[in-house]
């Protein structure tokens, strides 16, 4: 079974069975329920309940509160009681990791229970241990002793559960068989849900969670695959991204994450894990649900039905193209600055996309996010342009221009047949892809293919725009077109947020699969209109309470689109421009203040282009879920914090008013340090 959902094409929910959560209903089709997860000492019961209170005021139908021992696991009891005597029925999730006589607690007070295959029952030593056949069964066997009386009192109580695999935390009975691979995270989830089928127990969810988007929307995939071909069904499904990060990074990975997942169907409940307050996180989940109303398979009768993939997606192979000057084949993709809405460009205008001109010294300083082209459909730019950057514009201006190396032209399918010249060097031709039911041909695509200086830009005007694009990327596969593809997406959404989730979703699922070789995003309406002027933001919530900081003030429109191109290339690892942070979003475990140590942490390391840095709140986030980060900085007591490279210990419960200056040092001691320019 190549596929994972039920339509490539259209949009059509994946039917799962139904589970009941306390007084709600997920799966079935049942509306996309949005959660999230306390920050507060579960001991601190009030603290707790009016964090609960505050979360559901946002808007979310479950909670999920941390249970690492007995101790908290009992006191889940006065903290739902507390809240069900104020009038607020929202279903609690209790979080375990380690400890099953937690989760047996729990199992009894909330409505769900949330156990974690890779530490529930096995240790990790990260050891690599080879298991014979017979010993693998023996642990298997052992899993099942431990997990059945779990599943025995859920049944008894009508308690929900979650299975849920982290990328990170894979077992090493579970890494020594299938490696640190989506497969093995699927495996490592299955096992529980055998055992519970065994014991006719269903009112259970999955998840397959990563801080790699990559890696989450594969195994997210396989396992439906499995279950598909093992039961012929699927359990409901929460989709999340671990440890994503907090502002404009954490919004774009997890977008791509739930969002590519979303635009097929795929996804009972969402949680996105922001290194912020909980409640902030409940808007953005509704951002990502909004976008799939009853109408969104307008107009998907236009994309031709996929019969078979040219491509695996269930693993990241880029498609092959040719090489047209900086773009395609094993370039990595280009940005392209969208100025579409400029009447003048001048040299101070290209700071926001990343081109710092210094008027005494007439010198350009180019940074690591400095775009490749600009499109410039209104004039021709009144200086020389700095570097290898250059100017897309429109067939009249392009003619005019003296300099045919820095200026290009663009044509749509059917200008460019009736062009009498055209560059020697690279065509851009956009296509929309089966926007109408007059778009273009086959024939028409292969005569246009034939020019290897072509490079074609895929939009499309339907209102379910990245199955079509995808669609029209198969199609060209199928045809054996290999010209490079720029993906083309504007977004009508109005604040800066719903910008972000738009183009992270659009953009970042196709290059997720391998698709695109490059990006050139645009907004529409009173955001554009503004171009000139700073980004506002409508949500009055947003200002000021994203890690301390207002993400999105003072960028222009235009530094605004180019961030956001760039960070949706890192989040994808498609080009990585900058640091990358693997930020767990606190809990009731978290040693430390996480968000206020996350922001100096990266106002030191945030020039260090390429390097992933975990901070992990406790043991529980630590070695394990920081996956493939290169340095971990974990909390491991109260004001203490052990300080990894990969997944090995380096300095122990150091404390923490001198951690972040412990881990520029140890930076230094593996050549990963540079001084800031």
């Amino acid at each position: 079974m190549e596929q994972y959902c039920n339509s490539l094409t259209s949009y059509n929910r994946l039917i799962t069975r139904e589970v009941k959560v306390g007084n709600l209903i997920i799966g079935g089709g049942h509306p996309i329920r949005v959660q999230t997860m306390t920050t507060t000492d579960t001991l601190a019961t009030e603290k707790t309940v009016d964090q609960v209170i505050l979360c559901i005021k946002a808007g979310a139908e479950l909670v999920r509160i941390t249970a690492p021992s007995k101790t908290e696991a009992e006191n889940l009891a006065a903290i739902k009681k507390a809240l069900r005597a104020q009038g607020y029925e929202t279903p609690l999730v209790a979080d375990i990791h380690f400890t099953p006589n937690a989760a047996e607690i729990a199992a009894t007070i909330v409505e769900k229970v949330r156990v974690n295959p890779g530490n529930y029952v096995d240790k990790k030593k990260f050891e690599q241990i080879e298991y014979t056949d017979q010993e693998y069964l023996e642990e298997i066997e052992r899993i099942r002793e431990r997990f059945t009386p779990l599943v025995l009192i859920c049944k008894e109580h009508g308690t929900a559960m979650r299975i849920g695999t982290n990328h990170g935390s894979l077992s090493d009975r579970i890494m020594s068989r299938y490696g640190d691979t989506a497969i093995g995270m699927v495996e490592s989830a299955m096992e529980f849900l055998r055992i519970a089928r065994s014991l006719d127990y269903h009112q259970i969810i999955l998840s397959m969670k990563s801080s790699n988007p990559q890696v989450m929307v594969q195994a997210y995939r396989l396992l439906i695959q499995q279950m598909q071909n093992e039961f012929n069904e699927c359990y409901p499904l929460h989709l999340g991204v671990t440890e994503a990060g907090d502002g404009e990074d954490g919004r774009i990975k997890s977008a791509i994450g739930i969002g590519t997942l979303l635009e097929d169907g795929i996804g009972d409940t969402i949680r996105v894990s922001l290194t912020e307050d909980p409640e902030l996180e409940i808007p953005v989940c509704k951002d990502l649900v909004k976008r799939y109303p009853a109408n969104r398979m307008k107009g998907a009768d236009l994309i031709p039905f996929n019969t078979n993939l040219t491509y695996s997606p269930f693993e990241y192979k880029r498609r092959e193209t040719l090489q047209v000057t900086t773009i395609g084949s094993k370039s990595v993709p280009v940005v392209i600055a969208n100025f579409k809405f400029k009447k003048e460009i001048l040299p101070a205008q290209l700071t926001a996309i990343g081109y710092i001109y210094d008027e005494v010294t007439d010198k350009w300083t180019i940074t690591d996010a400095a775009a490749d082209f600009i499109y410039s459909p209104n004039e021709l730019l009144s200086f020389d342009l700095p570097g290898t950057l250059r100017v897309i514009t429109t067939l009249p201006l392009w003619e005019t221009a003296t300099d045919t190396n820095k200026y290009l032209p663009l044509f749509d399918f059917k200008t460019y047949f009736q062009a009498a010249r055209k560059s020697d060097i690279i065509n851009f031709v956009t296509v929309d892809c089966y926007g109408s039911k007059n778009g273009v041909r086959d024939d028409q695509l292969l005569a246009i293919a034939k020019d290897k200086t072509v490079v074609f830009c895929l939009s499309s005007t339907l209102s379910h725009a990245m199955p079509a694009v995808r669609r029209m990327m198969v199609r060209m596969m199928e045809l054996k077109i290999q010209s490079p593809v720029i993906l083309m997406t504007d977004s009508a959404w109005a604040s800066t947020d719903e910008h972000l989730i738009h183009f992270a979703t659009e953009t970042g699922a196709l290059l997720l699969d391998g698709f695109g070789d490059g990006i050139c995003i645009g907004v529409k309406g009173k955001m554009a209109e503004a171009s000139d002027s700073v980004i506002e933001s409508d949500n009055e919530q947003e200002v000021g309470k994203v890690s301390g900081r207002n993400y999105f003030s003072n960028n222009s429109v235009e530094q605004f689109l180019n961030a956001t191109a760039f960070g949706i290339l890192q989040a994808t690892r498609t080009r990585i421009s900058k640091t990358e942070y693997i930020s767990c979003p606190s809990c009731g475990r978290t040693l430390f203040e996480l968000q206020e140590t996350t922001a100096k942490i990266r106002s030191v390391t945030s020039h260090l282009k390429g390097l992933k840095i975990a901070i992990m709140g406790c043991i529980v986030n630590g070695p394990g879920e920081m996956a493939d980060a290169d340095f971990g900085y974990v909390g491991s007591g109260v004001g203490k914090i052990t300080l990894y490279k990969g997944k090995e210990v380096m300095k122990r419960n150091i404390d923490s008013a001198i951690a972040v200056d412990e881990l520029i040092l140890l930076l230094k001691e593996h050549d990963a340090w540079v001084d800031p320019a």
